[in-house]
């Protein structure tokens, strides 16, 4: 998925993604394997191996199965006792999570890995079904079988399947992106489907995760090890667009999260048709005077202007300041307001792969926070989803008070024992200024400059 807004042009998004050849989320290469049972949890902690907890109990035709609790989880969430400073949650998340054999899928959970970390895979349906299948496919408002990404070869998407297994094992989270990534303007995108369209497509997106064995006449591959209709609690739409209309099927669903709304501020969030919130949002851009969208894409939009291919002599700055802006935005939220970072990508090897090595620098330097001893935690969105709902709403209000950039005047210990009360004059000061906000997909600069949406 993937948005940029330029100061006063809101059209850079999915038409001038489709004019530029650009396959809307990405994925990488072969699979690795399950791991030993020494590897750090969610939480940081030691918490056995990367194998199912119960004896797999087959569900449907087999394409999935129950295989007990997820592996790697933290602790229960508490909530925030008077006085207590809140964590800083860092979430990473990746748009498509297909393998196409570039081998960016596994080098990310062996960096999440190495470092006790979670993150959100938001898994595009079509990735599991073959191309040779593809007239099951129904999209809302577009021909049978059509697609604005890729279908995958068949090597591909079993090393989707082995990369999905390895994940959901280590503690990550398996999100939707729906399936065929309709962007733009015109009658068939996502931006104009119903509440029903948003249903078939959901019911279409799960059924090609769960029958995915039926539609390869595939039986030498493991069951994937959960039950999606349980897994799923969250999804971020095709280049950010159709959220409106998508909030009340996902909350009949019993959704608990969406992300995809744009334009996001680094407060804390709140929820929309009673489903949380969790946008992208706009972070410091090194050297210039606008901010960008937490998200590779947008990072390449505003550099490169959509080109994925542009001269390599550009691509050391580009990496440094991608990166940069990641590593700021962390930095404003850690030291101010505490407001959850949410970051998206795609794996992919735009201009030479250098959002991919961004990427990778500011999730270690991240994690460098957290081992030194800092309250920093790498978590998926249905982990940090867990923690708000066993806050108490007064708490998260209060929260909400804080600006980006704001730090809570006299001090954590003082603001959190304070009794919450109306609204204003809770904090002052703080280290950022404010921050560029999107409404409505578009992105509001101080200065021009892009954002995108993928």
């Amino acid at each position: 998925m993937r948005t940029v807004t330029r100061r006063g042009a809101i059209g850079l998004g999915a038409g001038a993604a489709a004019a530029a050849g650009l396959t809307a989320c990405g994925s990488s290469s072969g699979g690795s394997g399950s791991g030993d049972d020494s590897s750090p949890s969610a939480s940081g902690s030691p918490k056995g191996g990367d194998k199912p907890s119960a004896p797999a109990k087959p569900i449907g035709d087999g394409s999935t199965a129950f295989t007990g609790k997820q592996p790697h989880q933290p602790a229960k969430p508490e909530p925030l006792e008077p006085g207590q400073e809140p964590p800083q949650f860092v979430i990473f998340s990746w748009d498509g999570a297909g393998e196409v054999g570039n081998g960016l899928f596994p080098r990310f959970l062996d960096l999440a890995k190495e470092h006790g970390a979670s993150m959100t895979f938001f898994l595009s349906g079509l990735y599991l079904l073959p191309e040779s299948k593809k007239r099951l496919y129904e999209p809302p408002n577009n021909r049978r079988g059509a697609s604005d990404i890729g279908y995958l070869t068949d090597d591909h998407v079993k090393a989707t399947l082995t990369n999905v297994r390895r994940a959901w094992l280590e503690g990550h989270e398996i999100g939707t992106h729906f399936n065929g990534h309709f962007c733009g303007e015109s009658h068939g995108s996502v931006k104009w489907w119903t509440a029903k369209q948003w249903r078939s497509e959901i019911d279409q997106a799960k059924a090609f995760v769960k029958q995915w064995r039926t539609n390869t006449g595939w039986t030498d591959l493991p069951s994937l090890p959960f039950d999606y209709e349980k897994e799923l609690v969250g999804g971020r739409t095709p280049c950010l667009l159709g959220q409106d209309n998508l909030l009340p099927t996902a909350r009949e669903l019993g959704w608990r999260y969406d992300a995809s709304s744009p334009g996001g501020r680094q407060v804390w969030p709140k929820k929309r048709n009673g489903i949380w919130d969790f946008p992208l949002q706009a972070i410091p851009f090194p050297g210039r005077k606008f901010e960008v969208l937490s998200m590779d894409y947008n990072m390449m939009a505003n550099q490169s202007l959509n080109s994925t291919k542009a001269p390599a002599h550009n691509y050391p700055g580009w990496r440094k300041q991608s990166a940069g802006a990641y590593i700021q935005g962390f930095q404003r939220a850690y030291t101010t307001n505490r407001a959850p970072f949410f970051i998206g990508n795609h794996f992919e090897q735009w201009n030479g792969g250098i959002y991919m090595d961004s990427v990778e620098e500011a999730f270690k330097h991240i994690a460098a926070e957290k081992e030194k001893g800092a309250d920093v935690r790498l978590v998926s969105f249905r982990q940090f989803t867990d923690w708000l709902d066993v806050q108490k709403p007064e708490v998260l209000e209060k929260l909400r008070r804080l600006d980006v950039g704001q730090a809570p005047a006299g001090g954590w210990k003082n603001f959190m024992t304070e009794t919450p009360a109306g609204t204003g004059g809770a904090a002052t000061g703080g280290t950022g200024g404010t921050s560029a906000g999107t409404q409505g997909g578009s992105s509001v600069g101080t200065t021009g400059g892009s954002a995108a949406t993928s």
